[in-house]
């Protein structure tokens, strides 16, 4: 056994060549990850801190013990010898980060995660601690990566008493500082109409300005809604919106106070509250009272379109989704759909009643059934990390390129040179009823394809807000949308007055069949115009090569031989082959204006607005029929451009056509999720969001600063 001197002196020894050891930081994608003490050397039989430090990039963001609308606390897996205990993450106060709709707490900077190991008294001294530790973490900017790191750390051990390791004894004071103290001030909360209120007694010497409060449980309040933080004298009162999934208050909540002095000197306290009556705040004090509003601490504003909560919410958004879908009729996106489906209800005029009737309801499934497969498809990938936006497939050529093939095809049966466009569409009387109702269905899934580049009016808040929501209220409201879409020839089914307004079938209508293949050829050009932009001259070469294959293939269609046959479909083939080209595919930067000034970027606004400028921003794409139709008129009006040519005025261009992330998240912060938008930053005032439908009276109003009249 060795002797107490010899002990004594291999402990000297470990201290000096071995003071503490510790592997390298290890580097993630993201971040860097190790593991230290707070004391050079443990004492069996008592405890000394340990810490996780997480060093996330510039940019990103950890997540605290409660991360808000999402996220994942950090969690720590220790191996370790038998006997060692450690305590939970003692959780330093957090800070606050959103994006659109969502608001997370986390940390940003180098954050010490600090435990205490309890070391057992008969800990023979002198024998270093070796410890493992398996991190995990999850770590967000504009995407989400899960990360993990396998740490280790050598603990010397010794009866003499430790001092503080010189190297991170700072460190483990600042996180010690940030720690929130436990306070024993007397707290209530009460829910009551949708809204969690929480009363605390603050001691009479505290002296703070202002306040932020965080709850540890995480379905409590909702995170994403704003607080009314109120202190009268020694009370405190926050009131918040309920959590979307909130159940139950339990007897005791705790929560995390935040004070902040204005010297950049906060504290935190953690405090208990139990469930009890609270009464309201008062309201005639808040204009005067210190800190009467606060937004959670770090947060940007509010989206400036975001609806409220609750049910009567909800109906108004359904509301505008619905009138957004019926004035989807008008778009110019929707027009040659709706041409073939006049067609149709004038080949049924002569129909019974309940054909009618049925056709209008296999119509409205089509429209309604596309528009939530379209929702589940934007929900799927929003689960993902994918930032998508309405309309996001006019993003892919391929997609383009395909969509030009399809409308030059129902063109040429149009036209006349091959009638499978009847069969499709639904437009012959010679076919079954089942045939008839299927080419309804048909032009529905049609109808909402080609609408989607456009955003009418009331729909864009709608969807913005949409995919922010819960996925059975995400599809009332695209299935809201869709019934807004298909209502006129829905209510001209069950209204066969209204189809009398028509006129009678005759032969007229072989021209006036002919004659609608015209929208569809324009439409074509279009596509391929936004082709062309957005992947170059070789993509549009390579989409008309196909055309032609498509219309030789149309050629040959009633071409019964063989051999023609299957030359028609090699034709086929050959043109949907074309698509898969390495030509087809966008390139990976964005181009830019002729003036690089007028590129977008959220940190050219921020440069903008420190000058003092008023920032016009224009968020569009060239695959959108209604900013075309706003930068062909309003905005390359004279009066207009003389303002954007101001001294004092700069106009900058989100182009869309592609996609961009950025673009995407800048489009959900003002509830959003599709183009157009116009936002006006003008110099102390908040951003303002102008129509959808722009106006010159309307620009220059808000490029001036002038109210509404």
């Amino acid at each position: 056994m060795m002797r107490p001197v010899y002990r004594l002196m291999f402990a000297l020894a470990c201290m000096l060549v071995m003071p503490l050891s510790a592997a390298e930081p290890v580097r993630t994608n993201h971040a860097e990850a190790d593991l230290h003490a707070y004391r050079v050397h443990a004492v069996p039989g008592e405890s000394i801190p340990l810490a996780l430090r997480l060093l996330p990039e510039p940019g990103w963001h950890t997540y605290w013990r409660n991360p808000g609308d999402s996220g994942l606390p950090t969690t720590l897996d220790w191996d370790a010898p038998e006997g060692i205990t450690f305590s939970d993450i003692q959780w330093p106060r957090p800070e606050t980060f959103r994006l659109a709709n969502i608001v997370n707490y986390g940390y940003g900077q180098e954050t010490l995660h600090i435990v205490d190991m309890q070391v057992p008294a008969d800990w023979p001294a002198g024998t270093p601690i070796t410890l493992s530790a398996s991190a995990n973490w999850l770590i967000c900017s504009d995407i989400c990566v899960p990360e993990s790191a396998t740490l280790s750390l050598t603990v010397p051990t010794a009866t003499t008493e430790a001092r503080t390791d010189p190297a991170w004894a700072g460190a483990f004071e600042r996180a010690y500082a940030a720690i929130p103290e436990e306070a024993d001030w007397p707290s209530r909360i009460e829910h009551r109409d949708g809204t969690i209120h929480l009363q605390v007694q603050l001691p009479e010497s505290l002296s703070v300005g202002s306040f932020t409060v965080f709850p540890v449980a995480q379905e409590v309040v909702n995170h994403s809604r704003a607080q009314r933080v109120l202190r009268m004298g020694n009370t405190l009162w926050l009131e918040q919106a309920e959590h979307p999934y909130y159940e139950q208050l339990p007897a005791r909540t705790q929560w995390v106070i935040v004070g902040a002095d204005g010297a950049g000197d906060d504290r935190a306290w953690r405090i208990t509250a139990e469930r009890g009556a609270v009464p309201e705040a008062p309201k005639a004090a808040v204009s005067a009272a210190s800190g009467a509003y606060n937004a959670p601490a770090s947060a940007e504003a509010e989206p400036l379109s975001r609806p409220a909560a609750g049910a009567q919410s909800l109906l108004l958004v359904l509301a505008a989704a619905f009138v957004g879908g019926l004035i989807l009729n008008l778009m110019p996106c929707v027009f040659p759909v709706l041409a073939i489906k006049a067609l149709g209800v004038m080949n049924a005029a002569g129909e019974t009643r309940g054909h009618q009737r049925a056709h209008g309801l296999v119509y409205t499934a089509g429209v309604v059934v596309s528009c939530l497969v379209a929702a589940g498809l934007l929900l799927a990938l929003r689960a993902t990390g994918e930032a998508l936006g309405w309309g996001f497939q006019l993003q892919s050529p391929v997609f383009v390129g395909a969509l030009a093939y399809l409308f030059f095809a129902f063109g040429l049966s149009l036209s006349g040179v091959f009638t499978v466009g009847t069969r499709i569409m639904g437009l012959g009387q010679s076919f079954t009823e089942r045939q008839g109702l299927g080419g309804s269905f048909a032009t529905g899934v049609l109808a909402v394809v080609v609408a989607s580049p456009c955003t009418a009016p009331f729909m864009g808040g709608a969807l913005g807000f949409a995919v922010t929501q819960p996925p059975a209220v995400a599809l009332a409201i695209f299935a809201a949308l869709g019934l807004g879409l298909a209502s006129p020839f829905l209510l001209m089914g069950f209204l066969p007055q209204l189809a009398r307004v028509l006129p009678r079938p005759g032969p007229w209508m072989e021209h006036f069949k002919q004659a609608m293949a015209f929208p569809l050829y324009l439409s074509v050009v279009w596509l391929l115009w936004v082709l062309a932009r957005q992947a170059g001259s070789q993509a549009l070469l390579l989409v008309m090569i196909g055309m032609v294959l498509v219309a030789f293939a149309a050629w040959l269609w009633h071409r019964q031989h063989l051999l023609l046959r299957a030359l028609r479909v090699a034709a086929l083939l050959a043109a949907a082959a074309l698509l898969a080209a390495p030509g087809m595919r966008a390139p990976a930067s964005v181009s830019a204006e002729a003036d690089q000034g007028q590129v977008w970027s959220p940190e050219r606004v921020a440069e903008l607005r420190s000058e003092g400028k008023t920032v016009f921003v224009n968020f569009t794409a060239d695959w959108c029929i209604t900013c075309l139709a706003n930068e062909r008129t309003t905005l390359s009006s004279q009066p207009v451009q003389a303002a954007l040519a101001g001294d004092d005025v700069q106009y900058l261009k989100a182009d869309w056509t592609r996609s961009d992330p950025r673009i995407t998240r800048a489009l959900a912060a003002f509830g959003r999720n599709g183009v157009p938008l116009y936002v006006v930053y003008r110099p102390g005032a908040e951003p303002e969001v102008l129509p959808q439908l722009l106006t010159v009276d309307r620009v220059l109003r808000a490029l001036n600063g002038t109210p509404d009249a």
